[in-house]
């Protein structure tokens, strides 16, 4: 077997690889002895079939076996060698094609782009700021007060009081489209907080205003996109009658609150809510510390980048931007998108910190732990409620899919031992100036 380079140009490389007749032929020869004492064929006893007639019958399935055999064995040999480390699946063809025939060499054509020597980081040279906001007595007393809205009760109005914006009515409603009734178009007793935009949009701000008792005709028109296709973009009128009036009263602070939400008392609510605050604000801190040695490690380290690998980058980055400015259109039906200096510059960024953080990662011996793993996945199945089972088995199946929950995973903990070698100082500053920090993020 011979591997010749044709090509080596930066990060590009070519090479062929030729089997010779006689290693393809003997490797065949191998395969067929393997596989006779396990063959039974009428005529013969079990693993005495004459290899002659095995590769009559065989030969053909079993040459291509030794093919890819010799091909892969060749492949691999030739990464040990040379510690080359492709940044995409290497393409591979084989040369003559249909046209090769038994007995002839087998000569194969493999191109890739290695990945590039990454230069040592010293992570000492690495300052961060690291954001520290404590939870206030202010915001911890603004949250308690969101909870007991929350947690309102609509009590009945004054007889005669006129509906207002965040009012609950309590109706009783009928619609039809072109003067038929449809199904489930109607309800009875029904709590609607007006305001709550629950109903089909231009419905609650028909009933502001309105008072026990009274009867009002809504008029509206279904949105173009509504689920149910027979009703969607079509103009309905709603028989309603308006039975009860209720105004919004915000619970009161105190023990019994704090028992609605599961803690002893208003005091251990409190707590849990600081602690609650200051776990939003680490990770809110974390995004921006992070950020900033992002913006540092572009900085500090430079090298060549596999062309494919960027391109392909920008592709991605293209068509994830184009979906977010067109969110009607969910399809792949768009055609081309064309990509930009823009989408390419933010490419090589990505590429670059990708490829450094991941040989940081692998010098430093970082993993993500089984344990890490099923977290991930229990937290991504929570988004489909009644469907987590499901989701899980389809992650346990798709490699692809635990990759992309293992990606940031393993990202994390790489930065995690990058801060650890890293100057850090913290600085005490109050929610406002965080926030602000975190709007300042540009998208990546």
């Amino acid at each position: 077997m011979q591997v010749t380079e044709t090509l080596k140009d930066g990060l590009k490389r070519a090479y062929t690889i030729t089997v010779s007749a006689a290693e393809l032929e003997a490797k065949v020869q191998e395969k067929l002895l393997e596989a006779q004492p396990d063959i039974e064929i009428k005529g013969f006893r079990k693993g005495k079939v004459p290899l002659a007639i095995l590769k009559k019958q065989f030969g053909q399935r079993l040459t291509g076996d030794a093919m890819q055999d010799a091909i892969d064995g060749a492949m691999k040999d030739h990464f040990e060698k040379t510690g080359d480390r492709p940044a995409l699946q290497p393409e591979v063809k084989m040369v003559g094609g249909e046209e090769w025939k038994e007995g002839q060499d087998v000569v194969v054509e493999m191109a890739y782009e290695a990945l590039p020597p990454i230069p040592e980081l010293d992570t000492a040279k690495i300052t961060l700021e690291r954001l520290v906001v404590k939870a206030d007595e202010g915001a911890v007393e603004e949250a308690l007060k969101n909870l007991a809205d929350n947690a309102k009760n609509f009590e009945a109005r004054k007889k005669g009081s006129k509906a207002k914006s965040g009012d609950q009515v309590v109706i009783d409603f009928k619609g039809s489209v072109d003067g038929d009734y449809f199904e489930g178009g109607a309800g009875e007793d029904y709590p609607l907080v007006l305001g709550s935009n629950s109903f089909i949009p231009g419905f609650e701000d028909q009933l502001v205003g309105t008072k026990a008792g009274e009867e009002v005709k809504v008029e509206v028109s279904f949105p173009e996109n509504y689920g149910a296709a027979h009703l969607a973009g079509k103009a309905a009128v709603f028989e309603t009658t308006v039975k009860e009036v209720r105004e919004p009263k915000a619970a009161e602070i105190d023990d019994e609150l704090a028992k609605k939400f599961g803690a002893e008392d208003l005091a251990a609510l409190k707590g849990q809510i600081t602690s609650r605050l200051e776990d939003e604000y680490k990770g809110a801190s974390r995004a921006v510390m992070k950020r900033s040695l992002l913006d540092q490690l572009d900085g500090l380290v430079q090298f060549d980048l596999p062309a494919k690998l960027v391109e392909a980058e920008a592709s991605q980055i293209a068509h994830q931007l184009w979906h977010e400015e067109n969110p009607d259109h969910h399809g792949h039906d768009h055609g081309s998108i064309e990509t930009t200096d823009e989408h390419k510059k933010l490419a090589e960024r990505r590429v670059r910190l990708g490829l450094l953080l991941a040989e940081i990662g692998r010098k430093a011996d970082v993993e993500v732990s089984d344990a890490e793993m099923t977290q991930a996945v229990l937290a991504a199945a929570r988004q489909y409620p009644g469907q987590e089972r499901a989701f899980f088995e389809f992650v346990q199946k798709n490699a692809q899919m635990q990759q992309q929950l293992r990606a940031p995973l393993y990202e994390d903990k790489v930065v995690d031992h990058i801060v650890a070698g890293a100057k850090v100082t913290d600085k005490e500053i109050g929610k406002d100036d965080l926030q602000k920090a975190v709007e300042a993020l540009d998208e990546f």
